[in-house]
């Protein structure tokens, strides 16, 4: 027969869902049922590392698994901490820098519309207070490299960004709860236990490797706030991802979390880079718990 138009059976029974029918319909899927067509994960914390090293540490601390989201590799799984049980969802980065961690944030909303947000790895102190091996969890970050190049020289133009103010009071319990600073305690493979500390501070971030203490970035970060403990390459990607986006599934809190690998002077190398990223990762495991944001929560 020439011509149908509609929906023909010829016996049996169908089924029609998330459809249509008539001239000019439409149909209407949530954010949500569209997230679990995509996907159908959900997590509460989703973590964004960018070193090999930090990204295993994760994955082996936090007890997760290997999943592929097409053409993405995530690691995902349930951490019970102290009777609390929280998703995690965690990608690493393709490569060091903003704009990597852009993307990774993305994939992350995307695939498993998580609550919050954590860039978790090493960075470089540069505070008299930290110490090798010390972590620095923030909800405040400077951006450094905005600038302005006049014919008597460079201008920097620094931009600081602060996280949710629930994310800030979830920091400030952990805080209550473990004492600032707070005192852990790790012992590796090896058997080596080293007792390191948890600070609360702004860091700094561009896209610069610093290996000069003196350097012009760290003189303006001091300048600008003398309070700024550490610096890396990716959190002001992070903020930047998060104040940007938009649609149904928006993250609603951001929070990063450093072990301090070196204090970015002439002296910086990669010896304690598995050290600090196993640091970063164990306050994260006792972090999580505090970053179950209640609903509604900006």
């Amino acid at each position: 027969m020439n011509g149908n138009s509609g929906i023909v059976s010829y016996g049996g029974s169908m089924k029609i869902s998330q459809s249509a029918v008539g001239h000019g319909a439409t149909v209407n899927v949530s954010a949500d049922r569209e997230q679990k067509a995509r996907h159908g994960k959900r997590a509460e914390v989703g973590v964004i590392t960018v070193l090999g090293k930090e990204a295993k540490a994760v994955y082996e601390m936090l007890g997760l698994q290997r999943v592929q989201g097409g053409d993405l590799p995530f690691f995902e799984g349930a951490v019970n901490v102290r009777g609390t049980v929280t998703r995690v969802a965690a990608i690493r980065a393709l490569s060091p820098g903003q704009r990597s961690t852009v993307m990774a944030f993305d994939h992350l909303r995307r695939h498993y519309n998580p609550a919050v947000v954590v860039l978790v790895g090493i960075g470089g102190g540069i505070h008299t207070d930290i110490e090798l091996g010390d972590v620095v969890v923030t909800p405040r970050v400077v951006y450094y490299d905005l600038r302005k190049e006049t014919p008597d020289g460079r201008r920097p133009r620094g931009e600081e960004r602060e996280a949710p103010a629930a994310i800030g009071h979830a920091v400030n319990s952990f805080f209550i709860d473990y004492d600032e600073p707070a005192s852990f305690q790790t012992t590796d493979a090896n058997g080596i236990t080293r007792e390191y500390r948890a600070l609360t501070g702004p860091i700094g971030s561009g896209e610069a490797v610093i290996a000069d203490a003196e350097s012009e970035i760290i003189r303006y970060l001091k300048a600008f706030n003398d309070k700024i403990l550490a610096v890396d390459m990716e959190a002001g990607g992070l903020t930047q991802a998060f104040h940007e986006q938009d649609g149904a599934q928006a993250v609603r809190g951001w929070v990063v979390v450093r072990g301090i690998s070196d204090d970015a002077s002439t002296t910086k190398n990669d010896d304690f880079h598995d050290i600090a990223a196993r640091h970063a990762t164990t306050v994260l495991l006792s972090l999580l718990p505090y970053l179950h944001l209640p609903t509604g929560s900006t």
